[in-house]
């Protein structure tokens, strides 16, 4: 089920590297020069600048990814973009008091009472209720898919026209988003929306994603860069990425970043894809995947890593 109108283009922007001063993708910290609350809004609001005027539509943000809803909503009630389809996510906690060397940086709760205080913090923030509200990071250990309490209040929201559902992460995710698919309440799935992580080094979520989108679940791609392993930055002297993907990107004329989106682009589940770019810079180059047209499958037959294997290098990217 698709959020945006025929013809938006399929990229929307993800706001986790830019809500907050420390975050793990690779040489986050050299992207941001100011790292002050202004100078982080300044930086966020140029990228958003960039991304409306190229004609993306869809913005993620989390209660988690420090101000990031704040920022998003005075930029879209000041620019007075109506048309821009939100998104965002309950479920952690940012503690990390604006410190790029904080010991914890969020901490997750999947329970009723985060559920209703984060709830109406999202909606002051921006201004209005999100088109999309998921629980983040679900997974089966959580328990949250089996909370009755909070699974009764999102199909309450569901009622009242949110799109509910669930981003997922880790080895476990097609697991998680079955589970998901199999949740009624008074009969019905509450859920209808879910954000993976899919990408040329991790696409293991993908044949969950396709039954969810065959369910009529609109589907966010995630981490399509795969937090900038899948960029120059990272594919520079990182021995478990094979050059296949610079030498496709020198082929095709852009940046690696772009040959990674344009795949999960081309994934026919994918209902949005998310940039993460932190920069207006990145995110002109991460714009060339939306003119590429090139097949995908020679790429994951290269790249293609086991989840767990991909998940615990993920887990130990620094903060920056």
């Amino acid at each position: 089920m698709s959020l945006l109108l025929p013809g938006t283009p399929r990229l929307g922007l993800g706001l986790a590297a830019l809500g907050r001063p420390g975050y793990l993708n690779l040489g986050h910290g050299a992207d941001l020069p100011h790292k002050s609350v202004e100078g982080l809004k300044a930086q966020t609001w140029a990228v958003l600048d960039t991304a409306w005027a190229a004609g993306l539509r869809y913005f993620d943000a989390a209660r988690s990814y420090g101000r990031a809803e704040a920022f998003l909503g005075e930029w879209q009630r000041e620019r007075g973009h109506t048309g821009a389809v939100l998104g965002s996510k309950w479920g952690y906690t940012y503690v990390a008091d604006w410190q790029v060397a904080a010991q914890t940086h969020e901490v997750k709760t999947h329970d009723l009472a985060t559920l209703d205080r984060q709830w109406p913090e999202t909606c002051s923030a921006l201004g209005r209720a999100t088109a999309v509200y998921l629980i983040h990071s679900a997974t089966l250990e959580s328990g949250v898919l089996d909370n009755a309490e909070v699974l009764a209040r999102l199909a309450n929201l569901a009622a009242q026209g949110v799109r509910v559902g669930l981003s997922t992460s880790g080895p476990g995710q097609a697991e998680t988003l079955r589970r998901a698919l199999a949740v009624r309440v008074g009969g019905v799935c509450p859920f209808s929306a879910v954000q993976a992580t899919w990408n040329l080094l991790e696409p293991s979520a993908g044949a969950a994603l396709g039954e969810a989108h065959a369910a009529g679940w609109t589907v966010v791609v995630k981490e399509a860069v795969a937090n900038g392993r899948l960029s120059a930055r990272g594919l520079t002297g990182q021995a478990d990425v094979p050059p296949v993907l610079a030498d496709a990107a020198q082929t095709l004329g852009v940046t690696p970043d772009a040959v990674a989106l344009a795949a999960a682009l081309a994934q026919p589940w994918a209902n949005v894809v998310l940039s993460g770019a932190s920069t207006p810079e990145q995110l002109r180059q991460n714009l060339a995947a939306l003119t590429l047209d090139a097949s995908p499958a020679p790429l994951l037959r290269a790249l293609t890593q086991d989840a767990s294997t991909y998940w615990a290098t993920r887990s130990g990217l620094p903060w920056s």
